[in-house]
């Protein structure tokens, strides 16, 4: 556990969290992973998808069958993931220009979940959208589609954004990973999330993954 808490500050220490990165209108294609677990045994599918930005078509499709070879530990899942998640977007064809993951950037203890992770190790642009906000907290968030809210830790540090992606829905939980700023993940969540509380990245990505596994156990 040691070599993973070191290498999470390595990785935390080269992310760029300072550069605005692609705005919606410069992204052409956006990727999205997503691992599914077998409920019995460690058999694992990670799959990567990539749509085109402006239509949500899906573009390519990549999925990997795999064995999960770390444990599960809070704060440490990155680990347990990126084996698999790297193979297959290390297999896709099309660079995308953007990489979204069902998970946490800076929102994360130590600040390097996996959207940290797969950022530097890609070297592209890349965020998380979790479906809850781990071990922080937020003021409420308006009923509306785009209201949001920041996300903090206990001494007030912004980690990312709770955000209404529709109406009446519970928000999702948008912190950065690296070459990008939160204004521009959250306005590229929105553009992903046109009918879903999730983007559309990560809703693929977990169809596929679920699917693929469902036949792999049968």
């Amino acid at each position: 556990m040691d070599e993973a808490l070191a290498e999470q500050e390595r990785l935390r220490g080269l992310a760029d969290l300072t550069s605005p990165g692609p705005a919606p209108g410069e992204v052409r294609m956006v990727a999205g992973v997503d691992v599914s677990y077998a409920t019995q045994g460690d058999a694992l599918v990670a799959a990567a998808v990539v749509l085109d930005a402006e239509t949500l078509e899906t573009v390519e499709v990549r999925v990997v069958e795999g064995t999960a070879t770390f444990p599960y530990v809070p704060g440490l899942l990155a680990f347990r993931e990126l084996p698999s998640v790297m193979a297959a977007l290390e297999q896709l064809t099309r660079t995308p220009d953007l990489l979204v993951c069902d998970g946490y950037g800076l929102a994360h203890p130590r600040r390097a979940g996996l959207a940290v992770h797969l950022g530097v190790l890609t070297g592209l642009p890349c965020f998380g959208v979790a479906k809850t906000p781990f071990v922080f907290g937020h003021r409420d968030v308006g009923e509306e589609r785009g209201a949001a809210a920041p996300l903090t830790s206990d001494d007030g540090e912004v980690v990312g954004r709770a955000l209404r992606t529709q109406p009446g829905v519970k928000p999702v939980f948008v912190s950065v990973g690296h070459a990008i700023g939160l204004d521009h993940a959250c306005a590229h969540t929105l553009r992903l999330a046109r009918r879903y509380r999730l983007p559309e990245t990560t809703r693929a990505a977990d169809h596929l993954s679920r699917e693929h596994l469902r036949t792999l156990t049968r």
